[in-house]
């Protein structure tokens, strides 16, 4: 990692912690006034206005980050997995898959999303199918070996197609959530002992 990156992670870090800190501080004086701050109305009418003035977009890995491959090959959610995207489509937050598959796979990303799907389908153990309709078309996935991560492109071509929006990108593994970050993506590394298991939704929300 250059210095240049390395400053850029460190100042996201540093906004991610101010981030929460603002954000548990506002749940506590929520939660102390009469009916929240201005009431819970008021409180909903400005976290809309915040989404709509920039809209954010999550993306994440996959494998270790939303799902687990047993040692049997069978593949289910992560813990708490399923119910964080029920909380992000909730609140109307787009998503996306930023992956690696074999570039075999397909001509485009959509063919190479397809064979994913069925992949990933074919080995699903879970009681509730994955849910590949909040993604959209937002899969990424490198058109060559040279742009598999942790090299930049797939980043770069979310932030191409994602245009003004604010962008997180949450994954398991340390060296993809700096490259993320050094690509001007608010970055969370999941499964860290003592903090939540993903980005907090509302916080997310914040962020727009």
């Amino acid at each position: 990692m250059n210095r240049s990156a390395s400053t850029r992670w460190g100042r996201a870090s540093l906004a991610l912690g101010a981030a929460l800190a603002s954000t548990m501080l506002c749940t506590t004086v929520s939660a102390a006034a009469p009916g929240g701050l201005g009431g819970v109305g008021r409180t909903d009418s400005v976290a809309r206005a915040v989404g709509e003035r920039r809209c954010p977009v999550v993306y994440f890995d996959l494998g270790e980050t939303l799902v687990h491959t047993a040692d049997d090959g069978s593949i289910t959610y992560r813990s708490g997995a399923a119910s964080y995207l029920r909380a992000l489509r909730e609140r109307h937050i787009s998503i996306g898959l930023i992956t690696n598959v074999p570039p075999s796979w397909g001509t485009t990303d959509a063919e190479r999303a397809a064979r994913l799907k069925t992949e990933v389908d074919a080995a699903w153990k879970g009681s509730e199918p994955f849910a590949w309709k909040d993604f959209g078309g937002r899969i990424l996935t490198p058109r060559t070996e040279a742009e598999r991560k942790p090299a930049p492109v797939l980043w770069q071509r979310a932030r191409t197609e994602s245009g003004p929006c604010r962008l997180v990108f949450q994954a398991e593994t340390a060296e993809e959530v700096k490259v993320a970050a050094s690509q001007g993506f608010v970055p969370y590394q999941v499964g860290q002992p003592h903090w939540p298991a993903f980005l907090p939704a509302g916080l997310v929300q914040l962020l727009g």
